[in-house]
């Protein structure tokens, strides 16, 4: 049972233990649990168990969410689409942490009403629709924000009038949630630095320590510095979704035969919001090749995706290429023929690999229809993988790793407590109360909208840099809600520490300007540098680095990796 949330405080975070005070206690400290991998699994890992009172550590190679865990659908969803495939067990899973998480985190989670449209001829018939719908809906012991609806054809054409109306039969309207996969990732790292976990982004693991052929640690680079540092830790998890071969590698207890994930590629684009004009989002099978996918309202932008591809590309040069954008182009054309969309109309365009469990491919199963299960297995030298799983089920997946963690070194069973304790800004009472109260102190609604989604109750405390520091009050960029004051918190309390960090992650510049933020950049480096310490010349490297970084993430191949 969730219990009830506080009305927020405003009151200013602490900020985390400064790098220098994290790098030490890593380097001095032992710990129970060494944590790999600062996407949604490994963050979502390190909270649950410092919450539980281990003491935890967890590095990233790069930053909080920059793999999988800051390119997907930006859904919480039930996952519909996997009825299909008599996934029953995850939907129903799915369904109940879509509702915990509105409620744990309701600036970050919110509804989104999906209008799906059926026509004549397709895979998926209005009655099978509807009879999905009503399942879809008790497996979610029917507490799904509103009951779905069977839509006629005028009603479709109502909701959607931009919508192909030839051979239109009607749809029908449901319910899952948005949010925002990066800092829903931030918040699960935040909340672990919160309850006593060291937490380090821009680190990597280069090998473990093994001490009679069991792994007692790891030997950890800081990308910044190039120093090497020792942690020793009674338990080692890999949670680093398609990175989690190249760990298995280093275990030399490991006797695995072929890789334990299979990456599958899932692209999405951008385009402004007004060339479709979508109210709702939408829920579409593709002519081109009958797949399941979405147009997704995201404030002035729409996306549209998702492919669905198996790819050799490597997790961290994964990118759309030319035939993803024309793919996703056609799909949504023929379905807004006079929207006309073409490649000048994309503002952005990227590409996540998702990690599926090779255990949940079965003979030539595709991509599609591969299991969304999380699997975790124990290494001969007591590494723990976790693998598979969707950003929707994140805590289930944290409180099953930490459970084995438990049993792995034989300790008494602790229950986990985050089903019940809102994320960090998520102590909320009235949510529509702060947008009114944001709204009446910023004066802009669309910044404080944004200021109340991105950082909840903790809004107040970032835009009091503005009152101290009038000049924080300025654009990043212009048009958009982001403001300077987001750069200076960012580093201070975010762990921010290059430009891609906040203009990737903490914030959405790169996806919403078609420089990929480029220009934002200099704007954030001056705001950046006094508080890094970065002289002109650093100034200089961060903003080339920053360059790279964003046609790394946002370039268009091609052909396809």
């Amino acid at each position: 049972m969730l219990r009830s949330l506080p009305a927020s405080t405003g009151v200013t975070p602490a900020p985390p233990p400064s790098r220098a005070e994290r790098l030490r206690s890593l380097e001095t400290e032992s710990f129970d649990l060494l944590v790999i991998g600062g996407g949604v699994t490994g963050a979502g890992a390190a909270r649950d168990a410092a919450l539980r009172g281990l003491k935890v550590a967890l590095v990233e190679r790069e930053d909080f969410a920059s793999g999988t865990s800051s390119r997907s659908s930006r859904l919480i969803h039930g996952g519909l689409r996997y009825l299909e495939h008599g996934h029953l067990g995850l939907v129903f899973e799915s369904s109940i942490e879509r509702r915990r998480l509105l409620q744990l985190a309701p600036h970050l989670v919110r509804p989104l009403a999906f209008v799906w449209p059926v026509y004549a001829g397709a895979r998926v018939p209005r009655w099978k629709l509807n009879a999905g719908l009503m399942l879809y809906d008790a497996l979610s012991l029917f507490r799904n924000v509103k009951a779905y609806q069977r839509l006629s054809l005028k009603q479709v054409l109502e909701a959607e009038p931009g919508i192909r109306s030839e051979g239109l039969k009607g749809g029908a309207r449901y319910y899952d949630a948005a949010t925002d996969d990066a800092r829903l990732t931030l918040a699960n790292a935040l909340g672990a630095s919160d309850a006593g976990a060291v937490v380090l982004n821009h680190a990597s693991v280069k090998r473990l320590v093994m001490e009679e052929g069991k792994a007692t640690g790891a030997v950890v680079v800081d990308h910044l510095t190039g120093a090497e540092h020792t942690v020793r830790a009674r338990a080692i998890v890999n949670a680093t979704g398609p990175w989690s071969d190249e760990i298995r590698q280093l275990d030399s207890g490991t006797t695995r035969s072929g890789p334990a994930v299979r990456g599958s590629k899932g692209v999405h684009i951008a385009v402004p919001r007004s060339r479709l004009g979508i109210q709702d989002a939408l829920t579409l099978l593709s002519p081109v090749d009958g797949r399941v996918m979405f147009i997704l309202p995201a404030d002035a932008f729409t996306l549209i995706g998702t492919t669905e591809t198996a790819t050799r590309a490597h997790p961290a040069e994964v990118r759309a290429s030319e035939a993803d954008v024309a793919y996703l182009l056609a799909s949504a054309n023929a379905f807004f023929p006079e929207a006309k969309l073409t490649r000048e109309d994309m503002v952005s365009a990227w590409a996540g690999i998702r990690p599926l469990a090779a255990s949940g491919y079965h003979g030539n199963t595709d991509a599609g229809s591969a299991s969304r299960e999380h699997a975790i297995d124990v290494s001969p030298s007591g590494v723990l993988a976790i693998s598979g799983g969707k950003l929707t089920t994140f805590r289930v997946m944290a409180r099953d790793v930490v459970n084995a963690v438990e049993r792995h070194l034989v300790m008494p069973h602790r229950k986990s407590t985050t089903d019940a304790r809102p994320l960090p800004g998520g102590d909320i009472a009235k949510l529509e109360a702060e947008f009114a109260s944001a709204r009446q102190e910023v004066g802009d609604a669309p910044t404080a909208d944004h200021l109340v989604r991105a950082y909840g109750s903790r809004w107040r405390a970032v835009w009091a840099l503005t009152q101290e520091t009038p000049a924080l009050a300025e654009p990043l960029v212009d048009g958009l809600p982001y403001r300077r004051a987001e750069a200076a918190w960012g580093v201070s309390h975010e762990m921010v520490q290059t430009l891609a960090d906040l203009l990737i992650r903490r914030l959405k510049v790169a996806f919403e300007t078609r420089d990929q933020g480029r220009s934002a950049a200099v704007r954030a480096a001056s705001v950046m540098a006094p508080l890094l310490g970065w002289d002109a010349a650093e100034t200089e490297r961060q903003l080339a680095a920053y360059a790279v970084d964003a046609h790394r993430i946002f370039g268009v191949d091609p052909a396809d990796a």
